[in-house]
């Protein structure tokens, strides 16, 4: 119970500090900071098939969670190329 208590606090701390820095961010850094986080989120999708794939004490849980996780980073990914792919087309000259 000490150590989920220990990680749930670190948790939150966590929340709120991404929070003020993604409140901090200027507009003009956004593109290439969404291009960051799904590069990030790619590696969760490795974590994630690793995860599911992997045959632990409950290897239920652990496809069930890997599954889950792999769909959520997944549509992440592709949401964040779309929004970067958007934005970007913004910034050229209209011909």
């Amino acid at each position: 119970m000490e150590m989920f208590v220990l990680s749930f606090t670190i948790f939150i701390l966590a929340l709120f500090v991404g929070v003020e820095l993604i409140n901090k961010v200027p507009p003009t850094l956004h593109t290439p900071l969404m291009s960051g986080t799904n590069a990030i989120s790619g590696i969760v999708v490795v974590g994630a098939i690793i995860s599911a794939g992997s045959a632990g004490v409950s290897p239920t849980v652990a496809a069930v969670l890997g599954f889950v996780a792999v769909t959520l980073a997944s549509i992440n990914i592709v949401a964040g190329f779309l929004v970067t792919d958007r934005m970007l087309n913004m910034f050229k000259r209209k011909v």
